[in-house]
């Protein structure tokens, strides 16, 4: 049974190292033995705080991880999807001005519903003609003489992409010339 005196949850003391030693040594002591165990205490408390704040943080990286997944895992499909959208505006260039009408619209209307599908799952088209060379968007492949401003794109030779807010492929461009 607990002495009224007692404090609940006291640590306990060794006996052995107070038996025989001066009250003020025997308080001395105790206080020590507090303090060891209130750095302790404080340590756990550090290292627990530690762990659950890294903890937090693992959660919420899978949780980032997971979304940008869902949002991205199309992406080399639709890296792979670009070539044929490609090659459906190399085949309407390619036909004739007389004749395949036909087939030019059959060519155009495909190529249509590609890029509204496109459209649906997020991937846009880069415009570049006209604007300025950005290194993040474009990929200067030649240098033109123009009379537009120097480091402005005057010709697109391969159009570029961009799934939600990431380059799916740079837009191939020539940039006007300084000077």
């Amino acid at each position: 049974m607990n002495d009224v005196n007692e404090a609940p949850n006291a640590p306990e003391i060794d006996e052995s190292l107070v038996e025989g030693v001066p009250e003020a040594a025997a308080d001395d002591a105790l206080a020590q033995a507090l303090a060891a165990k209130d750095a302790e205490i404080a340590d756990l408390k550090d290292r627990m705080l530690r762990a659950a704040a890294e903890t937090e943080n693992t959660r919420r990286r899978l949780e980032r991880d997971k979304a940008d997944t869902a949002a991205y895992a199309v992406t080399g499909f639709a890296r792979d999807m670009l070539a044929v959208a490609d090659n459906l505006r190399r085949a309407v260039a390619a036909l004739p001005a007389d004749g395949f009408d036909q087939v030019r619209a059959g060519i155009e209307a495909t190529e249509r519903e590609l890029l509204a599908i496109f459209g649906r799952h997020g991937i846009t088209r880069i415009e570049a003609v006209g604007a300025r060379l950005d290194p993040n968007r474009h990929q200067a492949m030649m240098e033109v003489d123009s009379d537009a401003e120097a480091g402005s794109i005057v010709q697109e030779l391969q159009a570029g992409y961009v799934i939600k807010d990431r380059l799916l492929r740079p837009a191939l461009v020539a940039v006007a010339k300084a000077g």
